[in-house]
């Protein structure tokens, strides 16, 4: 993304640090994951089978998906309209605000239970007991964003951070979402929260 000549974003306060504001805890993630989620899964080939629908996830309009080295990419139908609507509330608010032309960036999405051992060799935050084993939870980026035109306003990487941690604050408020801010992996921790389940066949997004 580009770093010089940007425009100044308006971002709107939202009572405090990310850190603080963000903090939900795993114990409340892997709660609302195992009430909405599926059950964990072994391998990808497994997703395939479950009673309970699960969405293929791949880079669109609203958001990029990264190189997953440690997770696959499904959700359950919740979580990929939840990451869908994180995108296009993203992409709204820039156009709204003076432009720029920049998506959000996936970093994580289903895990198994080998995909989180060898995971918990790097990272230190990667639990066993992981709520994206349920295909409930995605990782987002604050720290990179896939910038679409060269030619489009640009915005500093601080201010598109601000942005999406507005973004998160307004649907953690309307009880669609826990969100936790990590400062080691760079990325918002997301766990999708509703009350609706959704029964269709798996399919892909």
């Amino acid at each position: 993304m580009p770093d010089n000549n940007c425009v100044k974003l308006r971002i709107n306060p939202i009572g405090g640090s990310l850190g603080r504001v963000f903090n939900d805890s795993n114990h409340t993630h892997l709660a609302e994951a195992r009430r909405i989620g599926i059950e964990p899964i072994s391998t990808p080939a497994q997703a395939w089978k479950l009673r309970r629908p699960v969405c293929r996830i791949r880079t669109c309009d609203n958001y990029f998906v990264d190189n997953l080295t440690h997770s696959y990419p499904y959700l359950v139908p919740e979580a990929a309209e939840l990451l869908n609507e994180i995108g296009a509330r993203f992409i709204d608010s820039l156009t709204s605000r003076g432009g720029g032309s920049y998506r959000i960036k996936v970093t994580s999405l289903l895990r198994t239970g080998s995909t989180i051992k060898r995971l918990r060799r790097r990272n230190i935050n990667a639990v066993s007991t992981s709520a994206h084993q349920y295909g409930t939870t995605f990782d987002i980026s604050y720290v990179n964003f896939i910038c679409n035109r060269s030619t489009s306003t640009n915005r500093t990487q601080q201010d598109l951070k601000n942005l999406l941690g507005e973004i998160l604050y307004e649907l953690r408020r309307e009880n669609r979402c826990l969100v936790k801010y990590e400062r080691k992996q760079g990325c918002f921790h997301i766990t999708a929260r509703t009350g609706r389940q959704i029964h269709s066949k798996t399919k892909d997004i």
